[in-house]
């Protein structure tokens, strides 16, 4: 029969010691480890959520090296890991430093059992609050923003971040690849503050030829440049009490950068052409696919506007490090592109799903969205396949951990991929991965995966 007892791992070179401690557990299934390596051995096999050390271990047990080397190696292994010194009466210096290390609490030598006990209990307790905390947020993320098809972890986090700064009047600075979705982000930034009920205003900086750009930004007076007509404001100014989002801002040019700064650190204006100062209260949020850092190292970027506009920075992952959400937007762009050109029925055949799940994407999102358009339109007999999409397969390569965590990523990869051939088809999703539905369910239960519909 299974041993259902929670795993708590002791590492204590003591035989006697040992004994006590086992004896004072049995409520736990206890696991013993008597040196540095064995006890990072149990910890990859058991996973255990609290661990007791002592600090003197072999082959140096009259110092507490060993003991530290190895809290560093546990934290640095499994973060949420507990642990907790249990250390003579004269080591008490030492285990305060494990506990300013890292360590979750310390209990001297020799010990009550009841009190400790008590500690290692606590530390259960908290261990599970953080975990069930942890996959609640996961549970309810990917609800940020209503045009985002993610089930990836990363943008999971991106958007829990995102929502925690869409309050504030923080810059953010997005980063990524063209194409990945940056001013969806944005958008959903401005959804999600005080000034959703005003204006949000886009402007590509590298779309308008520079002679024209500062006008389009700060607008211009009447007269102030041949075909200047009439009074027009720019985008700051028609941004008030919004977002102003500054897309591809590494190809502001240089000479405009200065204006720009000089705006952030004011917020005021001057028109092309006047001479009065009008006050803008707006939200910055900027994109780009350049290296800012790069462009500064170059001259082409200035410095301290970089971190005027970089308080909140944030990395958005390319398509092809989302596993299983090209497949999954796939389905969408279908079903959207079949709507909007009145074609019923069009689906996408496994040699298309094959093509598109290992295919590299560059134009990340957008290269996927202009393929599925183009291939409904050309699909014939209601069903795209690989050559609609101009795609031929390719090899792809896995990475490799503990043997755990190899078949819970895995098994998690292999369902959030199958979900997405399937279009959420969770009949269908099970019959591909050869397990019952009641099995199905409670898989997407264990990773936190939310099919679309029951069927």
């Amino acid at each position: 029969m299974t041993d259902k007892r929670r795993p708590l791992l002791i590492v204590e070179d003591d035989p006697a010691l040992q004994k006590q401690m086992r004896w004072s557990f049995d409520s736990f299934e206890v696991i013993l480890a008597n040196d540095r390596e064995s006890a990072i051995a149990q910890l990859r096999r058991y996973e255990p959520a609290v661990v007791t050390i002592d600090l003197g271990l072999p082959p140096n047990p009259d110092t507490p090296a060993e003991g530290l080397q190895l809290l560093s190696e546990i934290l640095d292994a499994a973060p949420e890991t507990k642990v907790i010194v249990v250390s003579g009466q004269h080591d008490r210096a030492n285990a305060l430093k494990a506990v300013s290390l890292g360590a979750y609490d310390f209990c001297e030598k020799p010990f009550q059992p009841e009190l400790l006990t008590l500690i290692v209990e606590r530390a259960f307790r908290l261990y599970e609050l953080q975990v069930e905390n942890k996959r609640l947020q996961e549970a309810n993320q990917g609800e940020f923003l209503p045009g985002l098809l993610t089930r990836d972890p990363q943008l999971h986090r991106i958007c829990a971040t995102l929502e925690k700064v869409a309050n504030t009047n923080a810059t953010v600075l997005l980063l990524g690849e063209s194409g990945t979705g940056k001013e969806l982000f944005a958008r959903g930034l401005h959804q999600l503050s005080p000034r959703r009920e005003q204006r949000f205003v886009a402007i590509n900086c590298a779309a308008i030829p520079e002679n024209l750009l500062e006008s389009e930004l700060f607008g211009y007076e009447k007269g102030a440049f041949t075909g200047a007509n009439k009074q027009t404001p720019g985008k700051v100014e028609l941004a008030h009490r919004g977002t102003l989002f500054l897309d591809e801002v590494g190809d502001l040019p240089f000479s405009l950068q200065a204006k720009l700064l000089r705006f952030l650190q004011s917020r005021t204006i001057e028109r092309l052409g006047g001479r009065s100062e009008i006050e803008v209260d707006i939200r910055i949020v900027c994109a780009t696919h350049q290296n800012l850092k790069d462009l500064i190292a170059s001259g082409k970027f200035r410095e301290d506007l970089y971190y005027r506009l970089a308080e909140i920075v944030q990395m958005i992952p390319p398509l092809r490090d989302r596993p299983g959400d090209a497949s999954l937007l796939a389905h969408a762009f279908v079903n959207r592109f079949s709507h909007e050109f009145q074609r019923s029925k069009i689906s996408l055949l496994p040699e298309a799903l094959d093509a598109i799940e290992q295919y590299n994407w560059p134009g990340n999102v957008r290269e996927l969205e202009n393929r599925i358009k183009r291939a409904v339109i050309m699909a014939e007999n209601g069903a795209i396949s690989a050559a609609d999409l101009e795609l031929l397969p390719t090899v792809s390569q896995d990475e490799f951990f503990n043997l755990r965590r190899v078949r819970d990523r895995a098994e998690r990869e292999a369902v959030i991929r199958v979900l997405a051939r399937v279009n959420d088809n969770v009949s269908r999703a099970a019959d591909l991965l050869g397990v019952s539905r009641p099995t199905l369910y409670d898989l997407l239960q264990k990773y936190n995966l939310r099919p679309k519909s029951a069927d």
